[in-house]
């Protein structure tokens, strides 16, 4: 008997089981072999480039993106047929973590690897995958993702870029312009997206070198400072029609399950990002003295540092688990022929309410780790010399990129609500019977098994939760 997949946002009814919770500790060999090569590769050829990186000193991340394409790195999410490794979503998880212990090359590498790769990946069709997959999998070419623009960030479906078709019907002709793209002063392909006769959202191919399609300067940022950050723009930009990615009217179907991976994937890097910044301050700790001791004797000190390694446990524990629930489902379709990456795509949706908590919850950790490391380091910490000061500024971006918090906090709820309609979670019968047993409660007889009393307060806190839901859709609807 084939084993019950767990619906998104189930947790929050039902119990967990551990052996349905995918932890670093089930790493099989290939997963270990993964882990040791991403960690040599940003120890022996990333970090010892950190301020030519800062610096922003030219070819210097492209080169390093190539050497990662030499290794594979940026291919995991793409087929072997295409040139890549065709790698879980595990692995995915591992090179994302792994390589993100310098914000900006962190930032170039996951716009190229993910929201520039994946949409081909996912939706492209086999002409579009064999003609772009290869290139971006070696790193000769490079992605960018074009989707914001000066009126269009969050509410991105209310953009002002235009397409329409050409007198011969051979190209699209595209006025408009994208801001804050990642990637852009070096990308060869720019997964880009514009309204098809003013109201028809769809997505499109662009080629870099397209005539009509030019970047602006680099913006000047608070912190990643070694990412390129520019504005694109069309100027009557010819685009084959060809290069319109999955279907047109359906741009949304491709924006917003992309950006589902991103969120998770920027999870994986704040994780990563965390447990670096959490190294450096232990390590600092033990070789700062004062008052004859290392500072890491200090009371308040080792308070710092434990809470720091229990938000980095949380997220690694969190984004494992979601990599888990995702990679099990995937791997009960059947994902041969065209429609393969939508199937995809969609198995990711299922737990979009897991990728928004990992997004919000990850980077604001990884906020709070950057502040005490900043703090533990003292008034070097606020040093430019020391790497507490660039995490710190580089931390701050996590809470803005792919989807801003607040509006994941808007997500997650109308996305549990809707599932709940639809019947796709026993929300709501769950709620119900809560009403019952309050109506005659009865105290929990607790066990003696270990974590006993944690796992109660757990299933209260579900209560209270189902409490609250219920009464805010009975008021608010």
């Amino acid at each position: 008997m084939s084993k019950e997949l767990i619906k998104g946002g189930a947790f929050l009814i039902s119990q967990s089981h551990a052996e349905d919770v995918f932890t670093p500790e089930d790493f099989d060999q290939t997963h270990k072999m993964i882990d040791s090569m991403s960690r040599d590769f940003v120890h022996d050829k990333v970090l010892p480039k950190t301020d030519e990186i800062e610096a922003m000193e030219e070819g210097v991340i492209v080169n390093l993106l190539k050497e990662a394409g030499e290794l594979g790195l940026l291919g995991v999410d793409i087929p072997e047929k295409y040139g890549g490794e065709e790698g879980d979503k595990i692995s995915t998880l591992i090179v994302t973590e792994n390589l993100s212990l310098n914000g900006s090359f962190a930032t170039a590498f996951g716009a190229h690897t993910g929201i520039g790769t994946l949409p081909i990946v996912l939706f492209g069709n086999e002409e579009q995958k064999a003609k772009y997959l290869p290139g971006l999998a070696s790193g000769e070419k490079i992605a960018a993702y074009a989707l914001t623009e000066p009126e269009a960030g969050s509410d991105a479906l209310n953009c002002k870029t235009r397409a329409m078709l050409s007198d011969c019907g051979n190209y699209y002709i595209l006025n408009g312009a994208k801001q804050y793209i990642t990637n852009a002063s070096w990308a060869h392909v720019i997964v880009t997206y514009a309204k098809i006769d003013n109201e028809k959202f769809t997505a499109f191919i662009v080629d870099g070198d397209s005539p009509g399609v030019s970047i602006d300067p680099e913006e000047k940022k608070m912190g990643l400072k070694g990412s390129s950050t520019c504005s694109v723009i069309f100027e009557d930009a010819k685009i084959p029609v060809e290069n319109v990615l999955w279907e047109i009217g359906k741009g949304h179907q491709v924006a917003f399950n992309i950006l589902n991976i991103g969120r998770f994937k920027l999870g994986a890097g704040c994780a990563g990002a965390g447990k670096y910044v959490l190294a450096n301050a232990v390590d600092y700790a033990l070789q700062r003295h004062q008052f004859n001791m290392p500072i890491a004797k200090f009371g308040l000190i080792k308070g710092k540092v434990a809470d720091m390694a229990i938000l980095n446990y949380v997220m690694e524990s969190m984004l494992y688990r979601t990599g888990g629930l995702i990679e099990e489902l995937l791997s009960s379709l059947d994902l041969e022929g065209e429609g393969a990456g939508k199937k995809i795509a969609d198995g990711i949706q299922e737990y979009a309410i897991e990728c928004s908590i990992n997004k919000i919850f990850c980077s604001e950790a990884f906020d709070f780790i950057a502040d005490e490391g900043v703090q533990i380091y003292g008034g070097y910490g606020y040093s430019m010399e020391y790497p507490m000061e660039r995490a710190y500024r580089d931390s701050r971006i996590n809470r803005i990129f792919e989807g801003t918090n607040e509006i994941n906090r808007l997500i997650i709820p109308a996305t549990l609500m809707r599932k709940a309609m639809k019947g796709e979670i026993a929300l709501i019968q769950a709620a119900q019977k809560l009403q019952e047993d309050l109506m005659m409660p009865m105290m929990p007889e607790l066990s003696d098994e270990a974590l006993a009393e944690q796992e109660n307060l757990i299933e209260n806190m579900k209560k209270v939760f189902l409490m609250v839901s219920g009464t805010a859709v009975q008021k608010f609807g």
